[in-house]
C-alpha cells in the first residue's frame, strides 16, 4: 500500500464547486449587491474599529 495519492481521477465529481461564485448565475441581483458592497470604504465609516476598555 502507497502512503501518498500520486493521480487523481480527473473523471470524478465533487459535492459542491470550488468556489461559492459557481453557484450564483451571472443574472443574479446579489450581484449588484456583492458590487456595492466591495465599493464601500469601510474603514472610513470607522465600523470596524474597537475599543477595548479594561
Amino acid at each position: 500500500m502507497k502512503r501518498f495519492v500520486e493521480e487523481a481521477d480527473r473523471g470524478q465529481w465533487t459535492l459542491l464547486p470550488e468556489c461559492l461564485d459557481d453557484f450564483i448565475d451571472e443574472s443574479n441581483p446579489v450581484r449588484v449587491i456583492d458590487v456595492f458592497v466591495d465599493a464601500l470604504d469601510l474603514a472610513e465609516m470607522e465600523l470596524f474599529q474597537l475599543s477595548c476598555q479594561t
